[in-house]
């Protein structure tokens, strides 16, 4: 991820591109006191906001919105894939992550996700659930991992090369933090 494709750094204002869900949408900030909320129409996302949003607040609001649209995800695909890898994940979570897709806790099953996969398509966000439960299994990434994978997902590097095709969301960050 360090050295993948970025997008500029966006600053929540009418015209901008934006993602979900590997669909790119048309941002409309629209300023008016209310229910701050999300909506998609089609190619354009609506951004309901008071006029006194930054541009950070705006960033936070489309965070939070991205990080329910996988709440709604997640839990159908853990159930289909928990039979097929023989494991039951006792617990997930959502966090911004800087240099991974998602991570695992082989002891206690708990697997976190990239807030970021809310951006790309659904067959990147399933691989990576698939990926993560195949670790619960094989914790390293050697040919045993890759046996598994092969056995679980056969085109799992097709979606793999997909995800990590696709720019990710522009990050300021000290890569030797």
């Amino acid at each position: 991820m360090l050295n993948a494709q970025r997008q500029s750094e966006r600053e929540m204002i009418t015209g901008e591109f934006h993602y979900l869900w590997g669909v790119r949408h048309r941002l409309k900030a629209i300023e008016r006191p209310g229910r701050v909320h999300v909506e998609i129409d089609g190619d354009r996302l609506f951004l309901y906001v008071p006029s006194d949003f930054d541009s950070e607040a705006r960033r936070e609001l489309l965070a939070k919105w991205h990080r329910e649209e996988l709440r709604e995800r997640l839990p159908e695909l853990i159930s289909k894939w928990e039979p097929k890898v023989e494991r039951t994940v006792s617990r997930w979570s959502i966090r911004r992550m800087k240099t991974k897709w998602g991570s695992c806790n082989r002891e206690t099953d708990h697997i976190w996700f990239n807030l970021e996969l809310a951006t790309k398509h659904p067959d990147c966000l399933e691989y990576i659930v698939a990926y993560e439960m195949a670790h619960l299994i094989e914790r390293s990434h050697g040919e045993r991992f890759a046996k598994l994978m092969d056995q679980l997902f056969p085109d799992w590097r097709t979606r793999r090369d997909l995800l990590n095709d696709s720019p990710l969301a522009y990050q300021r960050w000290d890569p030797t933090e």
